[in-house]
């Protein structure tokens, strides 16, 4: 194990980055774009966007790093004497709460509730008014604690 500890670490690092890097994209333009469109057009854009974000690339990343993450835990936990040990421990604890958790725990519901909702009525306005500043508050938590966590792995493999 701990001959593939770097080897994780790393693989964690690229996949924080990885999906920092595409929730960064929604938080600095995509979601800005998507505002600027007429609301039934901006429901229809984001719901397509999240069918077509649901690939075997993307949930790998987004996924597959947080899997990382749980052993990454494990072995910061039985080996914490090492002082890297501690930037190990804060990135996978960072990244599996403020990606997979937060994903699953807010901006699915949301978009959940966004495709349940008849884009062209009253209350598809006012469901996508809630969803474009819950949505993007919690895509700015998915950003920075992905950056933070990918700083956080290549500090422990320094």
């Amino acid at each position: 194990m701990t001959k593939l500890l770097p080897t994780l670490t790393f693989v964690a690092a690229i996949g924080s980055g990885v999906v920092g890097g595409v929730f960064f994209a929604f938080s600095t333009f995509v979601m800005a774009a998507l505002v600027r469109l007429p609301v039934p057009t901006g429901i229809a854009a984001m719901n397509s966007i999240n069918i077509t974000v649901i690939t075997p690339t993307f949930m790998t990343a987004l996924f597959g790093t947080g899997l990382i993450c749980l052993v990454l835990i494990a072995a910061a936990l039985l080996g914490w004497s090492h002082s890297r040990t501690y930037w190990l421990f804060a990135g996978a604890v960072l990244y599996l709460v403020g990606n997979p958790i937060v994903t699953m725990a807010f901006n699915v519901p949301l978009n959940d509730a966004l495709a349940a909702v008849d884009p062209a009525s009253s209350n598809g306005a006012a469901v996508w008014a809630n969803h474009l500043s819950q949505w993007v508050m919690w895509n700015h938590v998915r950003t920075i604690t992905a950056i933070v966590a990918m700083a956080c792995f290549i500090f422990a493999l320094l």
